[in-house]
């Protein structure tokens, strides 16, 4: 099953406050208006007598209830703010330039308001979400066998050392450093949801993360010191592999991925990733249901710090752990991305079902 809702007194509250941690989780339709919208949706506040609670939007349509103009249950929270989407679509246009909150004012957008929002959403500002981009331009070049000033230019880094240091703070090496005949090589792969580093040996896949995880520099540096040497930039037969499943994933064509792993750890850690693999895409499970399928009933936190530990995203779908209550917890790509990642794998849930029947 996908999870049981909390009881009606627990959802109306978090609807009251707004309580962004059953964003995606769970909808309200409301009889007044006939409308589902998102817990956290801005309108006026609907009486406790006209609410029904659902866990789907496919429940809520069922029902009879039509998407909210305001908060658009349809979309991802994030793009769901006007601004947002607008600015993401300017960088999309224009990736390789130098963005500055002087340009922000002169598209009509405050600068501090737009500061807060992505903050809120994305875990980033605009401006270090444009700065991420160039850095792709760079990256991209050195994989290509491009000179460090060239891939420096591609980037739009007037200065060198600034170019060195936002590289150095991304994979803990400076670009010069990279080597193309490296035994673990990263590649860059672009996502909706947002860039991922993806490191490879020939044969299995090592680490793909979010490039704006907090934790990405620690774990890149643990792999360095494993293969005791730099890890290089190209691409590897399992790097390319995870991006074709990453993009029907992403497309919700298939939720398979089969590209071989490399998994270090413990053995309790590595069956609670084993665990995680067998959540069907579409459902979610407890911290505590994990630690029950293992034989661990008493193992919870355990069992919560082996998900923290996973560095291979999506592929051990650590996003498909929520709390008891239903609610969104803690996830290293950040919760915005939680919510979209179970919504994209309801739809793919959804349209197997009709292709079954």
């Amino acid at each position: 099953m996908l999870f049981d809702l909390p009881d009606f007194k627990t959802l109306y509250a978090a609807l009251l406050a707004r309580d962004d941690r059953f964003d995606g989780q769970a909808f309200v339709g409301v009889a007044s208006t006939g409308v589902f919208c998102r817990l956290t949706c801005p309108a006026r506040k609907p009486k406790a007598e006209n609410c029904t609670f659902f866990a789907t939007i496919g429940e809520c349509i069922d029902a009879g209830y039509r998407a909210c103009k305001r908060c658009h249950p349809l979309q991802a929270a994030a793009l769901a703010d006007p601004a947002i989407g607008a600015l993401l679509q300017a960088l999309d246009g224009q990736p390789d330039r130098r963005w500055s909150e002087g340009d922000v004012a002169r598209l009509g957008y405050d600068p501090s308001t737009i500061r807060r929002s992505f903050k809120r959403q994305f875990g980033m500002t605009f401006l270090e979400m444009a700065r991420q981009r160039r850095l792709r331009e760079g990256f991209t070049a050195l994989a290509e066998g491009a000179k460090v000033i060239t891939a420096q230019h591609e980037a739009s880094f007037e200065s060198a050392s600034a170019f060195r240091a936002a590289f150095a703070r991304l994979l803990g090496c400076a670009p010069a450093d990279l080597r193309a005949d490296a035994l673990l090589r990263a590649t860059w792969i672009p996502t909706p949801l947002g860039d991922m580093i993806a490191v490879s040996s020939h044969t299995h896949l090592h680490l793909l993360e979010f490039v704006d995880r907090k934790a990405l520099p620690a774990e890149l540096r643990r792999l360095q010191a494993a293969a005791r040497q730099p890890i290089g930039v190209g691409a590897q037969p399992p790097s390319d592999q995870a991006a074709a499943e990453l993009a029907d994933y992403f497309a919700a064509r298939s939720s398979r991925f089969t590209t071989p792993l490399a998994v270090a750890g413990s053995a309790f850690t590595q069956s609670v990733w084993d665990a995680l693999r067998t959540i069907p895409a579409g459902q979610t499970r407890s911290y505590s249901d994990i630690a029950r399928q293992i034989g661990r009933p008493s193992a919870v936190r355990a069992v919560a710090r082996a998900n923290g530990a996973n560095q291979i995203a999506l592929m051990i779908p650590c996003h498909r752990v929520i709390g008891a209550d239903g609610a969104l917890t803690g996830y290293g790509g950040g919760l915005w991305r939680k919510q979209r990642l179970i919504e994209i794998e309801r739809k793919l849930m959804i349209l197997n079902k009709e292709i079954a029947s």
